[in-house]
């Protein structure tokens, strides 16, 4: 059995020019976030703990706890709010098709009862309210022109209910049933969000015009704004009171977030600007932020939450940060402590380390797309979707200067000669490239359509795996190859091919969902029948004990086979990843890491049989 030991998770989806939600229990002190169509679920104490909810059909928007914990509704961009129970299996309750476009926030009444959800209407209504259980309206909600952004439901009794949205309007409702009360037409641009103060007393809505103003909660009157001393320089995308409403967080894209004291008139005064590198680029633009007990969060478009103590806010918060997209690259650098290199297609590259997780993300920008990464001990040579290999020599904890060399086509595959590390191998379309450092030692035409490549690491020998199923083997000298053999088992392309540590077997997989281990001197079939994927095989990895085997599926699954027992008495972990498994690594001989189309990496204990 396979049992899940830590998530590196993934992080919140963000957008240009927009805010984005982020939510949470205090009893629990568990934060919500969507990422593509995923709502995580991680815990501030113990960040390695996620869970996963992977149940819309559509992106999710927003997610958030109902007042008790129990439950969790989450809305995304087809207008369905989705109810969930919080324990066994995450239950669903109810589905409600609540507005005819994109839904931008929600929130839930104090009693639990009604929620109120806000969103892009398609020249329907902008705005509704509705019964948690029925789903039957409570009130009418009209005045909004254009997309509503934000809402909010006072804490207490009487209710109120506040929008606010692209139509520089923040609207005023009393209830229930709600009713319109009045617009406020305070600000100059999009209203990008409002909130009340837990104590239900005031509520704040914060714009685009980088303005912060506050209003008393029950009748709607203005009460006084966030002081401009000291103000914010970019549009403000949200705001979240502190535990006790005697203070408020902002977060804007001039990278900057701000604590304000609100006094009892109503106007803000700067409290501290969390430390905010003006030199960042557009990525470390603020979009989101919370706080919740003692933890003050705040998200970049780039993806990097940052956890402040409410306490010690000079202490340097603790950064979490992850991919976004498909991780497709999953390598363990050899090294003394045990280090994981991840990539995904858009160019970010990230270092997790074992038990503690995120470790720094390193420059990959220069890079554009990355399509496949292979790692020594000292360098990283990686490949995206033009001609070009870059080769990068990893020094301390960054990398140095690279370098690239143009090889003709574009790469198929990259593979390393652990021993010669100058020596690397590239596959294209139409044969292969030798490369020794930084120059082109020799390219041949090999007459057929080549899928995969792998390399010995004394760099005497090669295999390469076409796409008519076939693997031919060459030994290599120099600049000359010569073809060994050619072993013809598999009925599909051949996707992927690993050598064992000790280099006595090697395994190929291909695309029409099998693998087959083999010994490399005899040329031998070692392990067949392993044929219990239901899609293609995208990775496969080997134990440094050369033991196992494990093969990572389009089918959400990892499979490890043990090499001497029939492929029968395999290890299945389902589900892995939502979406597909990528690239998959042995950290030691029962610790597999995967990754996936979901964004995550995710460390699995395999237990003996």
């Amino acid at each position: 059995m396979a049992t899940l030991s830590e998530t590196y998770a993934c992080v919140p989806s963000t957008e240009r020019g927009r805010g984005i939600l982020i939510s949470g229990d205090p009893k629990t002190n568990n934060i919500l976030y969507c990422t593509g169509r995923s709502v995580m679920i991680r815990n501030l104490d113990n960040p390695l703990q996620v869970s996963v909810y992977g149940e819309h059909g559509y992106p999710v928007t927003v997610a958030r706890y109902s007042p008790n914990g129990e439950w969790i509704a989450s809305a995304d961009v087809s207008g369905t709010i989705r109810i969930w129970g919080t324990h066994n299996d995450f239950v669903l309750k109810n589905e409600f098709r609540v507005l005819s476009g994109r839904i931008d926030d929600l929130q839930w009444s104090l009693d639990g009862l009604r929620i109120v959800a806000c969103g892009d209407g398609k020249g329907k209504s902008f705005v509704r309210a509705f019964m948690w259980d029925s789903g039957s309206t409570v009130g009418d909600f009209d005045g909004h022109s254009r997309r509503v952004l934000s809402c909010a439901i006072k804490p207490t009794r009487p209710f109120r209910i506040v929008t606010c949205g692209e139509d520089f309007l923040a609207n005023f409702y009393d209830g229930p049933p709600f009713k319109f009360n009045m617009s406020i037409r305070d600000h100059s641009n999009f209203v990008n969000c409002v909130r009340f103060s837990p104590d239900g007393t005031k509520f704040i809505t914060v714009s685009s015009d980088r303005r912060g103003i506050l209003y008393d909660g029950k009748t709607g009157n203005k009460l006084g704004e966030l002081s401009a001393e000291g103000g914010h320089k970019g549009s403000i995308y949200a705001a979240s009171w502190s535990p006790d409403s005697k203070q408020v967080l902002t977060v804007s894209a001039d990278k900057s977030a701000k604590i304000w004291d609100i006094l009892e008139d109503g106007s803000g005064s700067l409290n501290k600007t969390l430390s905010s590198s003006e030199s960042g680029g557009v990525e470390d633009m603020l979009v989101g932020c919370l706080w919740q007990n003692d933890h003050l969060l705040t998200v970049s478009l780039g993806g990097m939450i940052n956890l402040y103590s409410a306490k010690d806010l000079d202490k340097t918060p603790l950064s979490l940060s992850g991919h976004m997209k498909n991780v497709a690259v999953l390598t363990l650098l050899n090294r003394s402590e045990k280090m994981l290199l991840s990539s995904s297609y858009d160019g970010v590259i990230i270092k997790w380390i074992p038990g503690v997780g995120f470790s720094g993300k390193l420059d990959g920008k220069q890079f554009g797309l990355i399509k496949l990464l292979a790692a020594g001990e000292e360098e990283v040579i990686m490949a995206g979707f033009d001609n070009k290999v870059w080769r990068v020599p990893l020094q301390g904890d960054d990398f140095g200067p690279a370098e690239h060399i143009d090889v003709g086509s574009q790469p198929k595959d990259l593979n390393l000669a652990l021993k010669s590390p100058a020596l690397a191998l590239v596959a294209i379309e139409s044969g292969i490239v030798l490369l020794n450092g930084l120059k082109v030692i020799s390219t041949h035409n090999l007459g057929f359509t080549v899928s995969a490549s792998a390399i010995s690491p004394d760099g005497s020998q090669a295999i390469v795996g076409g796409q008519d199923g076939k693997l031919h083997i060459y030994s290599v000298s120099g600049d000359q190859i010569t073809e060994e053999k050619v072993l013809e088992k598999h009925r599909g392309a051949i996707s992927v091919i690993k050598y064992s540590p000790d280099v006595t077997m090697f395994a190929s997989a291909d695309l029409n969902r099998e693998a087959v281990v083999w010994d490399l001197d005899s040329k031998e079939v070692k392990l067949n029948n392993m044929l219990f994927h239901t899609a293609r095989v995208n990775c496969l990895a080997w134990s440094p004990d050369n033991t196992l085997v494990a093969t990572g599926s389009l089918d959400t699954c990892v499979i490890a086979y043990e090499i001497g027992k029939p492929a029968a008495s395999r290890r299945t972990v389902k589900g892995a990843h939502l979406g597909g498994v990528y690239g998959l690594a042995f950290i030691d001989n029962d610790s597999v890491v995967s990754s996936g189309e979901d964004g995550c990496i995710r460390v699995w204990k395999l237990a003996s049989e």
